[in-house]
This record gives structure tokens, C-alpha cells and sequence, in this order.
């Protein structure tokens, strides 16, 4: 077989398109010409100050963060960093952005559960950001907005979920809350990792109940063990009296050994022996 000539080129995702259009836009912003003057003014006043202006003018970024520069109030196509990048005094200011996963714990939320049962419930969120420019331009503040965001989704989630799912399915409540909250924060350039329902707490009331529940189903176990184990113990002793009737020696021999048993107690109690055969002539009568 020979090799085709045209090779197919990955496929690129939504986002990846989206964010290319968010950078052309931002390349396609015009600069008007008073904005060029004051450029070329700030440039000279640096000129004309250096050495000393270079240190108004040389920033550094931490491996871990990143720095959204605006020129003339127009974000730059990309953001600087890490290490040491240039800005011009006057026209030119600079946002630093945290690149590190943040977790925070949603505060408790009192919940009425599908099954009218109110119940506090509270949550850890880990997110981080991955498009620093975005994070900057489109949100006012990406971190507080991403906390409310994830009150109010635990409340409108656990509101559609009953008590016992609440209970048995938390991982499976946790993935769904982060997919929720990664599709509400991607276009923000946030991207929630991971989200872990830390607690469920039941009214005292509630838990009570629960605990009596608990034991009367215990107990009812109890006795249905209790109820089984005579049940068989019936049946071996029926058995047994079959064998021993088919056998008159056998009863015999189990009357001695019970009176030996007996004996090795060391009581107070007298036993007089009556032997077999008068029984049976009693039982016959």
C-alpha cells in the first residue's frame, strides 16, 4: 500500500478555537494616535533617566505566576513570565496571576433534602487558573466568583438528592458537582480539579431516630436468630427421641449420663435413680 500524501492534522478542541479568537481579537485593537505620542513620550523619559529607570522598568515573576500587561488600557495578546520581562512606566500596568492549584472550603449549607429532611453539609473545592488573561479580563474576581459559584451549586444539587443518596453516593454527588463547575468556570480561565463533600451533619432529632431504628432492627434480628436456633434445636431433639425409641438401651445410657453429669457438679441435690423399665410401664398405661 502506498503512503497517502495528505496527512490528517489532529483535531483541535473548542476551547483551543475559542482562545485563538479571544488573541486575534485582542491583536486587531487599534491604538489611536494620542496613544502613540504618549508611548513615544514615556519611551524617552526612560532614555533620558537611564540607569535609573531600568529598575522602574524590569519586573519579575515567580515560576508559578504570570503577568497580564495593559498598555494604554489594552490587555497584551499574551501573558509575561516567569522570569523578568519590560514595561514602560507610564503607559504600561501589569496584573499578577497565580498559576497554583487553591483550595477552599465552602462553608456549611443547610439543605432541604428531596425527602423534606434538613441536613448541613459542607465541601472542599481545588481549582487553578490556566488562562491567566482571561481570569483577568473577563471576571472581576476570579477566586470569590468561583466560591459562590460552588455554595450555590452544593445547595441546588443536594436539594434534587434524598437523604439516603446523600449518604451512600458522595463521590459520585462530588464528580458531578465538579463537572458542573468546571463547565460554569472554563470560560472564566478557571478549571475546577477535583471538589470532596467533607461532611453531613444530621439534626439531633434525626440521628436519635435513626439510632432507635437502628436497634429495633437489631433486636428483631436477635429474635429471629433466636427463633431459628430453637427451631433446629426442636428438630435435633425430635431426632433424637426417633433413635433412642428404635433403641431402648440408648435412653438408658443417656440417663446414666446425665446422672453422671450431675453428680460431678458437687450440689446439694439428691437424684434417685428409677430404673428404665418402669417408666416404659408408666408411658404404656
Amino acid at each position: 500500500m502506498e503512503p497517502t500524501s495528505r496527512q490528517e492534522k489532529p483535531s483541535r478542541s473548542q476551547d483551543d478555537t475559542r482562545q485563538d479568537e479571544f488573541y486575534a481579537d485582542l491583536e486587531r485593537q487599534d491604538i489611536s494616535c494620542f496613544g502613540y505620542v504618549l508611548m513615544f513620550v514615556s519611551f524617552l523619559l526612560v532614555l533620558v533617566t537611564f540607569p535609573l529607570s531600568i529598575w522602574s522598568c524590569m519586573k519579575i515573576v515567580q515560576e508559578y505566576e504570570r503577568a497580564v500587561i495593559f498598555r494604554l488600557g489594552r490587555v497584551r495578546s499574551n501573558a509575561k513570565g516567569p522570569g523578568i520581562f519590560w514595561i514602560l512606566p507610564c503607559t504600561d500596568n501589569f496584573c499578577r496571576v497565580d498559576l497554583r492549584t487553591v483550595s477552599f472550603a465552602v462553608p456549611p449549607q443547610e439543605v432541604l433534602t428531596k425527602d423534606s429532611v434538613t441536613i448541613m453539609v459542607d465541601a472542599v473545592v481545588f481549582y487553578r487558573v490556566f488562562n491567566p488573561t482571561v481570569s483577568v479580563i473577563k471576571v472581576d474576581n476570579a477566586s470569590q466568583a468561583t466560591q459562590m459559584l460552588a455554595q450555590t451549586t452544593l445547595r441546588n444539587m443536594l436539594g434534587t438528592k434524598s437523604l439516603t443518596e446523600i449518604l451512600v453516593d458522595r463521590e459520585e454527588m462530588a464528580e458531578q458537582m465538579s463537572r458542573i463547575l468546571y463547565d460554569a468556570t472554563r470560560v472564566w480561565g478557571i478549571k475546577v480539579e477535583r471538589v470532596e463533600i467533607r461532611d453531613v451533619k444530621l439534626p439531633g432529632s434525626l440521628q436519635r431516630a435513626m439510632a432507635a431504628e437502628a436497634e429495633a432492627a437489631r433486636e428483631a434480628r436477635a429474635k429471629v436468630v433466636a427463633a431459628e436456633g430453637e427451631m433446629n434445636a426442636s428438630r435435633s431433639l425430635k431426632e433424637a427421641a426417633i433413635i433412642m425409641s428404635e433403641s431402648p438401651a440408648a435412653l438408658q445410657l443417656r440417663y446414666l449420663q446425665t446422672l453422671s453429669h450431675i453428680a460431678a457438679e458437687k450440689n446439694s441435690t439428691i437424684v434417685f435413680p428409677i430404673p428404665v423399665n418402669i417408666l416404659s410401664l408408666l408411658t404404656q398405661k
